[in-house]
C-alpha cells in the first residue's frame, strides 16, 4: 500500500478473472482447424473450451451468422 500511495485497502486492485480467447478466421473453410485450436486451448488451460458464433454476417470476410469462428475459456478463482 505505501509503494503506490493507497489510502484505503479497497482502492488495491483484484484480479477477478482471466479470458483466453483463439479467433480462428479460416474456420469456414477448414472446420478441423477450429477443432485443433479447441484442443490446444483445452490443453493450456485444463477447462473445456466454449465455442464463439458469428453475431452477424459480413460478406467481405465470407462470414454468415451463427458460423462458428473460435473459441474461449475463463478462468477464475485459483485455477
Amino acid at each position: 500500500m505505501e509503494k503506490f500511495k493507497y489510502a484505503n485497502v479497497m482502492e488495491i486492485p483484484v484480479l477477478e478473472k482471466v479470458v483466453v480467447n483463439v479467433g480462428c478466421g479460416d474456420a469456414n473453410t477448414e472446420p478441423r482447424l477450429l477443432e485443433a485450436a479447441m484442443t490446444e486451448l483445452g490443453v493450456i488451460t485444463g477447462q473445456k473450451p466454449s465455442s464463439r458464433r458469428a453475431r452477424k454476417s459480413i460478406s467481405n470476410f465470407k462470414l454468415r451468422e451463427g458460423q462458428n469462428i473460435g473459441c474461449m475459456v475463463t478462468l477464475r478463482n485459483d485455477r
